[in-house]
């Protein structure tokens, strides 16, 4: 008896659902029969655009840029590749890139007469990351 009542109400979970999918689903097929319908038959090809004249050539600024570029100078020592690099006659900071390890930045003082090493081009705060322990 049991399981002729549980059947049952499979048999009639199983309807509803059916019945539920049918009203969820009615929705996007009638969407699907309406986007497929065919094109309008009479419809023209755009007319062809008319023929523009290139743009014309800018005026040549001559040395003009170059000051505003930084001049990049590459040197090549023992086992590593130095970069000077110059803004409007200026060293700003040299990259430093030894043949095995990471690369790093000599950037001279307001007087120029020393240099400091740093590893990045960052100006922010660089707090000791020491590993006192570790387990």
């Amino acid at each position: 008896m049991r399981n002729s009542i549980l059947s049952r109400l499979r048999t009639t979970a199983t309807a509803v659902a059916l019945v539920m999918a049918q009203f969820l689903w009615a929705p996007v097929v009638l969407a699907q029969d309406r986007a497929t319908s065919p094109p309008p038959a009479a419809a023209k090809p755009p007319p062809p655009l008319p023929a523009a004249a290139p743009p014309p050539i800018p005026p040549d600024r001559g040395d003009a840029d170059t000051d505003e570029a930084p001049q990049v100078t590459v040197i090549h020592r023992d086992q590593q590749l130095v970069e000077e690099v110059r803004i409007h006659g200026q060293l700003r900071y040299i990259r430093v890139t030894p043949a095995h390890g990471r690369p790093y930045y000599l950037i001279p003082d307001a007087a120029g007469g020393t240099f400091a090493r740093r590893e990045s081009l960052d100006s922010t705060l660089m707090v000791p990351l020491w590993v006192l322990f570790t387990f």
